[in-house]
């Protein structure tokens, strides 16, 4: 989720060009029902229109429609449009789509009507719809308006013809430019029809019908103007803002076995039944980050910049959080967090929160880590945070546990048995013999090598291994699931 505090000040973008005249009327409407006293106080407004050939109303016209708005609405996002107006009825029918792969909210012109239609005539439950052969088929407004409170009735074929349809789409249709005329005849006699089968309102369900309504004339049941409704709707802020699907960044590379380590365990530890409900992930893998640890204990390169460089693209690409699997890398997430405008989720701190969960009565907590991380102090820091005391290897298993993590036969060279396994083993067994009972596997290599859980030693002595980057996935995934709240770094 953001951190950045919200424009009070709406800027919207009007999708134009599937409709031009249609679009063009919505947006007049718009500007006019903005509550304004002065030019000044009227609300921001891009009207973006392009050739759109797609312009009939079958399920072909409808995927250049897709990709059409789509890329309309990548364009606004650029531009810092915070509301996006889509005056298209069939557009809606793919509008959860859209809105699955955009943070911009986009306002709703069936609920626009439905909203208008509730309000201004609270006792119609048959509801009259004009709507091309497309959206009729979809069922697009009996969606809105729901069966058994509603029913939706659209006007019958008259010698053939689909009234509606033809009037708008057809040869000498309105979308040709012909506003008197067959196109007018077509569209009352849809709305005749209507009233005959007992609508007690008749909504459009194109836009263009606007532009003709005076044409239409008065009707026994009354026409809503769908433009002015969905305008209206627009600026008062009736749409408010939409819960954008969570996605988490993840600073990948660092190291890439570790990375997909992590994300094995987001998706293993996340509860779904079909695809559809994973989470939405964004890896930017980086290897070329420089080394952390050769950097905190020798004069390898500072890696501050690639991790900034990193964690901006995720952002950038709409992350609600950052993932860093490397707790190395850690050292120096507070050089960086005061520039991102989203936050880290601290593998450590959540870390070291899980143990004084789990185990209220712990005292001495076991890190196994690269020594940059150890000679950092980011986990002594944040265990004595909690009172806990850091307990890690002398010199001489510390130079093993290195060996075991960057040695020719370690982890990163891609081993998980043999002598690696062996310096860990010994790293390990030299704490239990300390009194320690949990261990943290502060290097993300490492539950690659050993997973968490339960480690038993030669001698039968019993210690728990406890796993971060598990914690951080679950972490991760908890913020996920809650669809919000705030994330403390």
């Amino acid at each position: 989720m953001r951190t950045e505090s919200v424009n009070a000040r709406q800027k919207f973008g009007v999708v134009g060009g599937l409709g031009p005249l249609g679009s063009a009327d919505v947006f007049f409407k718009m500007v006019k029902a903005t509550p304004a006293s002065s030019d000044e106080e009227h609300a921001e407004m891009v009207f973006e229109q392009y050739p759109f050939k797609g312009s009939g109303s079958g399920s072909a016209a409808t995927i250049e429609r897709k990709l059409y708005v789509f890329d309309m609405i990548r364009a606004f996002e650029q531009r810092g449009v915070t509301t996006v107006v889509l005056p298209c009825f069939l557009s809606h029918t793919f509008i959860d789509e859209l809105k699955a792969n955009t943070r911009l909210p986009i306002v709703d012109i069936v609920e626009a009507v439905r909203s208008h239609v509730r309000r201004r005539y609270p006792g119609a439950t048959r509801i009259g719809v004009l709507a091309s052969d497309y959206v009729r088929v979809k069922r697009l407004f009996e969606a809105y308006f729901p069966a058994p409170q509603f029913e939706v009735v659209h006007p019958r074929s008259h010698e053939g013809i689909d009234l509606v349809t033809e009037a708008i789409y057809g040869a000498d249709g309105v979308k040709r430019g012909n506003l008197r005329g067959r196109p007018v005849e077509l569209l009352r006699r849809a709305c005749e029809d209507l009233a005959d089968q007992g609508a007690q309102v008749i909504v459009p369900g194109l836009t263009e019908i606007a532009l003709v309504a005076d044409e239409i004339g008065p009707q026994r049941v009354p026409l809503v103007d769908s433009n002015l409704a969905y305008a209206q709707y627009a600026v008062t802020g009736q749409p408010g803002s939409r819960a954008a699907t969570f996605k988490i960044g993840v600073v990948g590379g660092v190291g890439p076995a570790a990375t997909v380590d992590f994300l094995d365990k987001i998706v293993r530890n996340t509860p779904a039944s079909r695809d559809q409900d994973h989470i939405k992930l964004l890896v930017e893998q980086n290897p070329q980050i420089p080394d952390r640890t050769e950097n905190l204990v020798g004069a390898g390169a500072d890696p501050t910049i690639s991790l900034y460089a990193t964690c901006k693209k995720l952002e950038d690409g709409d992350a609600d959080v950052i993932a860093i699997p490397c707790n190395t890398a850690h050292a120096f997430v507070e050089r960086i967090q005061p520039y991102l405008g989203i936050p880290i989720v601290n593998m450590l701190t959540v870390t070291v929160a899980h143990l004084r969960d789990t185990y209220p009565a712990l005292r001495e907590v076991g890190v196994l880590a690269t020594s940059g991380t150890i000679e950092s102090g980011v986990y002594r820091k944040a265990l004595e945070s909690q009172g806990l005391r850091q307990v890690a290897p002398g010199p001489a298993l510390q130079a093993r546990v290195m060996k075991a993590i960057y040695g020719k036969q370690g982890v990163k060279a891609g081993f998980t048995t043999g002598q690696c396994e062996e310096d860990i083993g010994a790293a390990i067994e030299a704490l239990m013999a300390e009194g320690v009972s949990v261990i943290v596997l502060g290097c993300t290599e490492l539950p690659i090598l050993l997973p968490g859980g339960e480690y038993v030693a030669r001698n039968g002595g019993r210690a728990t291994l406890v796993d971060p980057t598990d914690v951080l996935a679950r972490t991760c995934i908890a913020y996920a699931t809650a669809g919000g709240g705030r994330v403390g770094a």
